[in-house]
């Protein structure tokens, strides 16, 4: 497929990515496609509940990049791929799948991304959502108990003990690989209207 343009946009838990991802794709309908790292996290079938629910899942070693970069190649190349589907209420990946069909604008989303250089590479904009530490954990511990099942004690426990020093250690370090830094995230209007342009400037000379 050509004229295929690959947008990253990483950062940490809670920084505001999702809401980036969903604008553009709001204003670009079927020109746009996603992928999340999320669900690339490697199966555990193996493992008891509890023992998945100690697991670091904040180390890039917690995914299955390789599979993703796989998918991605296959997207740029105008297939479509069966992604897989993670259960965060399992600590485990699902046993479905869902198809994701090509597009001319891919968003690939997730906190590690910018760490995996032959992910890098298939990447023509990178962009890195910036938060402040403090609004990001209020975030992630709203979404968590809302969305995921978790109690807070847990999700308090989670980000002290592996979400934070993973973030220091290889989420922020990460930064220096980005093409644009967003500070605020969704929140910073300048900033997605600049990357909005980009997109609409690519898809007007695709066509």
């Amino acid at each position: 497929m050509k004229d295929v343009m690959v947008i990253g946009i990483a950062g940490g838990t809670g920084s505001g990515k999702t809401t980036i991802t969903k604008r553009l794709v709001s204003r670009f309908k079927e020109n746009v496609t996603v992928i999340h790292h999320d669900d690339y996290y490697k199966a555990h079938h193996y493992m008891t509940y509890e023992e998945r629910a100690q697991l670091n899942y904040d180390h890039p070693d917690a995914f299955e990049t390789e599979l993703l970069v796989e998918a991605l190649r296959a997207l740029k190349a105008g297939r479509p791929i069966e992604c897989p589907v993670y259960d965060y209420t399992i600590h485990d990946r699902s046993d479905k799948t869902v198809t994701i069909k090509p597009a001319k604008v891919i968003i690939v989303e997730g906190i590690l991304i910018f760490q995996d250089k032959e992910l890098c590479k298939e990447m023509d904009i990178k962009l890195f959502v910036d938060t402040d530490a403090d609004v990001r954990i209020l975030r992630r511990i709203v979404r968590d108990v809302r969305d995921r099942g978790r109690s807070l004690e847990s999700v308090v426990d989670q980000y002290l003990t592996t979400v934070k020093p993973m973030h220091e250690q290889f989420v922020e370090p990460s930064k220096r690989n980005a093409d644009i830094i967003i500070p605020e995230g969704g929140h910073n209007a300048v900033a997605l209207d600049m990357v909005i342009e980009r997109v609409r400037a690519h898809l007007e000379r695709s066509k």
